[in-house]
């Protein structure tokens, strides 16, 4: 009877021995004396047979992966410091044991290695204006190479550029140039927009005489009330009397 109760008890040991408790983001691989068992176990209670079979738990939430600054050498020889960051997911958890040996390590190696290849054959105008372009070139060329592995690549941005000082002082002393460009153009185009509203009226006061000397009047206006000493009358304002003595007369008769 004793035998038979350390049987019982011995038994209910190895079958706790194989309970197994899955999270909602993993999945389980059972390998059995050495050979994959086809399917993965979902999550929750599990029951594995001890010994005899061995689980490995693979999550398959997003990971994110940083890409360390390395210098890279772009397509025009200038020397960029780059870091970037991926996004990836295991999609097949049996590939993911079997197919390669370490998931992390092998997805960041490529990573690095493949932004320092795509960053090498763009130019820097390339790298610092199309970086959404350079960033979805990295994403295919992970993806493929990480698909067999059972890993999908969602996202990889650049997230930091670093150029050399000289290369800096360059581009402000660009940018310089290009504001005072547009600055000069723009002065440019208001003084021949100025000029252009001065022939219209000059036009206009070629054919009323009387606009300049009401004109001349303004300006003698403007400066009685800046409170100067001086006063100055120009040549016209005496042929202005003259005229409005003239038609004041023509009136009286």
């Amino acid at each position: 009877m004793g035998f038979l109760i350390f049987i019982i008890i011995v038994l209910v040991i190895w079958v706790l021995t194989g309970i197994r408790i899955i999270n909602q983001y993993e999945r389980g691989v059972v390998l059995r004396l050495g050979k994959v068992r086809p399917g993965v176990k979902e999550p929750g209670l599990r029951l594995i047979i001890p010994i005899v079979d061995q689980m490995r738990k693979i999550s398959i939430r997003i990971v994110t992966l940083p890409v360390d600054s390395q210098q890279v050498i772009t397509k025009d020889n200038v020397s960029i410091d780059v870091a970037a960051v991926a996004y990836y997911q295991v999609k097949d958890a049996i590939k993911s044991v079997v197919e390669i040996e370490n998931v992390i390590s092998a997805t960041y190696q490529i990573a690095q290695t493949t932004v320092r290849n795509v960053v090498g054959q763009s130019a820097l105008d390339e790298v610092l204006s199309n970086t959404a372009d350079i960033n979805d070139k990295i994403k295919e060329i992970l993806d493929t190479a990480t698909a067999g592995w059972g890993i999908y690549v969602s996202t990889v941005e650049l997230k930091d550029i670093k150029l050399p000082d000289s290369m800096q002082r360059a581009m402000a002393r660009q940018a310089e140039a290009e504001r005072e460009k547009r600055a000069k153009i723009i002065a440019a185009e208001g003084e021949k927009l100025s000029a252009a509203a001065l022939g219209d009226a000059a036009d206009i006061i070629a054919k009323h005489p009387i606009a300049l000397q009401l004109r001349n009047l303004q300006t003698l206006t403007e400066i009685s009330s800046e409170k100067n000493s001086t006063v100055i009358f120009p040549a016209q304002f005496m042929s202005t009397v003259e005229d409005i003595k003239s038609f004041l007369a023509k009136e009286k008769k």
